[in-house]
């Protein structure tokens, strides 16, 4: 009953949990625990806060067990690890069901199909993943005919790329990597603001990081800053750049980037804290980033680093799916780049390559001539693509200012 407590005492703690969870009463086990999460979906339907008083208040407190009853919810209350609680307590309500399944199937002799059916439905209870092939055929049966909206994902602004992948699609994994200094966190924040202008909530985890760090690099590409100026904007920002100033800050005021800069989290805190988010701006849709793969925090510390990587890029995946939002996770290159003559990246170079390569539905290399040549002249940067589930492969070529960190596509008007 410990995991009930602390799913309910987590609802209490963050109201959105009571509808996001999906459970339904009958999945408690104590009668008590169902009576609360009734009240609690109640209060939650009519649009009222659901807290200690609330509850008490609202419905008679002996059905609820006690005001010291409820009031001691809350020290089960642990957000961060709700996703495991909830899956602690539906195993045990399946075991529980799955025993009475085969009580009933002994007594009425089920056929076996029918026994099996029925283990099959209590095995996932919140997400039906069923569809019919008719009702699917039924969705696209006039769209030869009809003129339909052409959703796009959310635009990189970088010409070529935007062509091979259509943006950024919703329920994808996307990997950006590339060797330390190759711009990597700055094209991870010229693909965030551009999103965020095109009416999406960018949430940023930076495990690596500060937030400050992050807005300064952003008002320095998106003002044309230098960013060797922006130490003391005061003494070292000319009168016409001050003037650019308040309008840098408005401009990029519209995107509502979000930032979490807290080291080692791990994907369920992500999925968190993204979801309090989708809570507090309903009108738009999440777009995930985050910097970068090897820092996400496994909780299975038993494992290889190979297991590790390949479990959090399987979650990074469900999460995608989750809440039907692109997620772009910046990744680092080996070292094996830099003993060959051509460094531009190929898919071997990704450490960990195996389970990124087969999770990612695209993977796209940063490569900077420059960087090894110190030609200043040369600003060009390839986003190589490498890998496109849906779509082609090929590079695309960006202005990459490394004073600014400004990144503009080429033969685009970004």
């Amino acid at each position: 009953m410990i995991a009930e407590k602390a799913v309910l005492g987590s609802m209490l703690k963050e109201n959105y949990l009571i509808l996001d969870s999906g459970l339904a009463v009958s999945q408690f086990a104590d009668p008590v625990h169902k009576i609360i999460f009734q009240s609690m979906k109640e209060l939650r339907a009519a649009g009222k806060t659901v807290d200690f008083v609330t509850l008490l208040t609202t419905f008679s407190p002996q059905d609820l067990g006690g005001a010291n009853y409820v009031k001691d919810l809350m020290t089960y209350a642990h957000v961060e690890k709700f996703d495991d609680h909830l899956e602690a307590m539906l195993d045990v309500w399946r075991e529980r069901e799955k025993q009475n399944v085969l009580h009933v199937a002994a007594l009425e002799n089920w056929p076996i199909d029918r026994v099996m059916s029925e283990l099959d439905a209590i095995h996932d209870n919140r997400v039906s993943d069923h569809s019919k092939i008719s009702d699917l055929l039924m969705d696209v049966y006039e769209d030869p005919f009809v003129e339909k909206e052409i959703v796009d994902g959310a635009h990189a602004v970088i010409g070529k790329l935007d062509e091979m992948t259509n943006g950024f699609q919703d329920g994808e994994l996307t990997i950006v990597a590339a060797r330390p200094s190759m711009g990597k966190s700055d094209v991870m924040l010229h693909i965030a603001k551009h999103a965020g202008w095109q009416g999406r909530l960018p949430i940023i985890f930076s495990l690596e990081m500060s937030d400050t760090s992050l807005r300064d690099r952003l008002l320095a590409s998106t003002g044309r800053f230098s960013r060797l100026r922006m130490r003391d904007p005061y003494r070292m920002l000319s009168g016409s750049q001050k003037g650019n100033w308040v309008k840098t800050i408005g401009r990029l005021a519209e995107t509502n980037i979000q930032f979490f800069d807290r080291s080692r989290q791990t994907v369920a805190e992500m999925r968190m804290k993204v979801r309090k988010m989708i809570h507090e701006y309903p009108g738009r849709k999440p777009f995930i980033l985050i910097d970068y793969l090897t820092l996400i925090h496994s909780e299975d510390t038993s494992s290889t680093k190979h297991l590790e990587v390949s479990q959090i890029t399987k979650e990074l995946k469900g999460m995608a799916r989750e809440f039907d939002c692109p997620v772009v996770t910046l990744a680092q290159l080996s070292r094996a780049v830099e003993q060959r003559h051509d460094k531009r990246p190929l898919m071997s170079d990704l450490r960990e390559s195996g389970s990124i390569e087969e999770d990612a539905d695209v993977i796209i290399f940063l490569y900077r001539d420059a960087y090894y040549t110190k030609d200043d002249n040369d600003n060009i940067m390839e986003l190589i693509v490498s890998k496109n589930r849906n779509g082609p492969v090929g590079t695309a070529y960006a202005a990459y200012n490394k004073y600014t960190g400004e990144v503009v596509g080429i033969g685009t008007n970004s």
